[in-house]
């Protein structure tokens, strides 16, 4: 009878990543509760990034019944490897984790463990494992949006817009995938003014709110009045220095003055809008896909404004203090975008010259 029971456990192990994901992994004991564990490179409380990727898990637990955990992993890139693979040993059915950064580790990981669903929520990398299923968004679709309200907001007579056409960018580092949110922006906002300035830093940090908020001040105090955040928690600086300054900014992400309304809502009206990838609702889709057996893995999915992986918040902020005509013109290009009648650059495609040469040509 102990043979035959063991057999029987054998032969119930997990399905592939196109079979349900319902049963506990190698190593596990056999339960029908889904089981997905998050891996955040990196710290949560950044209110973008990975806050989004949080609260994806938070309803995939939610609305799928699902037993969940996240696991911080910190900034020491060193840990990331090993904590992926002392995880994917576990019993987890589906292992989640996101950034182009991790993606080689994780793939290398997933390779180890064919019986599991692997999810990279935001990757630029194509290539996957046949159990792993790769996300990214058209960020230079939803940047071009948001250079186009940093541009109207500029030339327009709103409180806390000066009279010099000049819009700040301010990024984690200098790397593709921040510059295609930087090209975005600038396309937009050089198609709602041709001779529009753009001021560009660079943090060289992801988790540096004190450095975001010293160079945000130094483009406040040049003449910049609208500044977008693309440097995760070093981001958070921005709206420190927007409040401080009494200028604006666009958030990156998630809906950032949203997360912040409650706790600081003088800082939470000077944020416009924020470029949102739509992480926890992707994450949500994939999880329940692949709850369900129907998740096609081993490819990278893009999420554009037609599949409602971007867009950017239209909150009561942006609906109170960006004013309604303007809100139109915005409306009018969202559209244009949607239809494909406007074609944005992509920087992932570009040499590192071709982005010089676009951040030059609206140097203040």
């Amino acid at each position: 009878m102990v043979a035959m029971l063991l057999l029987l456990s054998a032969c119930g192990s997990t399905k592939g990543t196109t079979g349900e994901a319902g049963t506990a992994g190698s190593g596990g004991e056999q339960t029908d509760q889904l089981k997905v564990v998050l891996l955040i490179p990196g710290t949560l409380g950044d209110k973008s990034f990975f806050d989004a990727a949080n609260h994806g898990l938070e309803m995939v637990k939610s609305e799928l019944g699902a037993q969940t955990k996240v696991i911080e992993m910190g900034t020491d890139k060193t840990k990331w490897e090993p904590t992926f693979n002392d995880i994917a040993a576990e019993d987890w059915n589906i292992v989640i984790s996101g950034g182009s950064e991790i993606t080689e580790m994780f793939n290398a990981t997933a390779e180890q463990y064919p019986d599991k669903t692997f999810i990279n929520y935001d990757t630029d990398i194509e290539e996957a494992p046949a159990n792993v299923y790769n996300m990214s968004y058209s960020t230079n679709e939803v940047s071009f949006l948001a250079g186009a309200v940093a541009a109207l907001a500029t030339q327009s007579d709103m409180p806390n817009a000066n009279k010099d056409n000049v819009i700040g960018f301010l990024g984690g580092m200098d790397i593709p995938g921040i510059n295609a949110f930087l090209v975005g922006y600038i396309e937009g906002a050089k198609y709602v003014d041709p001779e529009i300035k753009v001021a560009v830093s660079y943090a060289g940090d992801f988790v540096n709110p004190a450095k975001g908020k010293e160079l945000s001040l130094i483009q406040y105090n040049s003449g910049v009045d609208v500044i977008f955040n693309v440097a995760g928690g070093t981001g958070l600086g921005i709206f420190d220095a927007a409040k401080e300054k009494s200028r604006y900014a666009i958030g990156v992400d998630s809906d950032q003055a949203a997360l912040l309304k409650d706790t600081d809502p003088e800082k939470a009206n000077l944020i416009l809008t924020s470029a949102i990838k739509k992480i926890d609702t992707a994450i949500l889709e994939a999880v329940t896909k692949a709850k369900d057996g129907k998740l096609e893995t081993g490819k990278r999915q893009v999420m554009g404004f037609v599949e409602n992986g971007v867009g950017i918040a239209e909150n009561d902020i942006y609906k109170s203090v960006f004013p309604a005509d303007l809100q139109a013109k915005v409306e009018e290009i969202k559209k244009k975008l949607e239809n494909k009648e406007i074609n944005v650059s992509n920087a992932m495609g570009m040499e590192t010259s071709e982005i010089e040469a676009i951040r030059n040509s609206v140097k203040p």
